[in-house]
């Protein structure tokens, strides 16, 4: 998750929203992503997708069997879907998404049990960072807008 943080904060030095993902296999990194919808232009770069994809590549497998994602926000309907088909097995997120959440926020996409994958959802881990950096990038857009 420290990892997942250091890049949310990469994702936040480019004006982004500072969510960042990583993918393990074996214990090690296959996949790095942070938020990037603003500076290309596309409402589908989000962390998890850019660590969806990188990991994709680099398993050279659009299924991650065995691969765990570790995000600093609790995904969203777009996200839950292609870790959904992904087949990842297991989402540890940080802190959560009162908006658009779906492991229980706004629903839990993810325990739909006619789907026919099911990943196992852990929220939580490392939730203060997490939100601490969400709660500093919101209150500094905010300050500027008063300005």
């Amino acid at each position: 998750m420290r990892e997942a943080l250091s890049l949310a904060r990469s994702a936040e030095c480019l004006g982004e929203v500072p969510v960042g993902a990583v993918v393990v296999s074996e214990g090690k990194i296959v996949g790095r992503g942070f938020n990037s919808p603003i500076g290309e232009h596309d409402p589908t770069a989000h962390a998890e997708i850019a660590a969806l994809r990188d990991a994709a590549r680099h398993l050279e497998n659009y299924r991650l069997p065995g691969c765990e994602l570790f995000v600093t926000l609790e995904p969203c309907a777009m996200c839950a879907g292609a870790i959904l088909h992904a087949r990842i097995a297991r989402v540890i997120y940080g802190a959560r998404d009162l908006k658009t959440g779906v492991h229980g926020s706004v629903v839990d996409l993810f325990a739909v049990e006619r789907l026919n994958h099911h990943t196992e959802v852990v929220g939580g881990v490392l939730a203060e960072d997490c939100a601490q950096l969400l709660s500093s990038f919101f209150a500094g857009r905010r300050a500027k807008r008063e300005q």
